[in-house]
């Protein structure tokens, strides 16, 4: 497995919430190549009305997401799992050219290969304007907030 990343499933609690920070801090980085590393090379995505296969399909995705979806800072949280799949939910804030903020929030859902890889990835996302002055997240997750215990808010 040369092309692998641990943990395996089937997924214990640390197992899972591992891939989902892993995911999060990955996203956090907006760069769509090392992001596009943790799907299988054809991985199968629907991102809200967007269907996509493989990973030179993600790479373009992202790289057009993050060209309009500014100062993109994500937080991921746990929602269950089972065998090869995790369910999560996230919040995201961002910015468009003209400086309106927004918060999206969403649920997806992930399957694995036995690799470790993402072979499916299902995302519904709504998003909803906010005040600048309403954002939560400044930036990457602070180590002292990652873990069981620390959840996104509700909306």
């Amino acid at each position: 497995m040369t092309d692998a990343r641990p943990p395996f499933p089937p997924f214990d609690l640390d197992g899972a919430l591992a891939k989902v920070q892993a995911a999060e801090d990955a996203w956090n980085t907006r760069d769509p190549h090392r992001v596009a590393l943790a799907y299988t090379p054809d991985s199968v995505w629907r991102n809200r009305d967007v269907f996509l296969t493989g990973r030179d399909e993600i790479v373009e995705f992202l790289t057009d997401k993050w060209a309009r979806e500014l100062d993109y800072v994500l937080r991921k949280s746990l929602w269950a799992f089972h065998g090869n799949r995790i369910a999560v939910r996230f919040q995201y804030e961002w910015h468009d050219a003209e400086g309106r903020w927004f918060r999206s929030y969403g649920n997806e859902l992930w399957e694995f290969a036995d690799n470790g890889l993402m072979s499916r990835r299902e995302a519904s996302i709504n998003d909803v304007r906010i005040d600048a002055a309403d954002r939560r997240y400044s930036g990457p997750r602070p180590q002292d907030e990652r873990g069981p215990g620390h959840d996104i808010p509700p909306a």
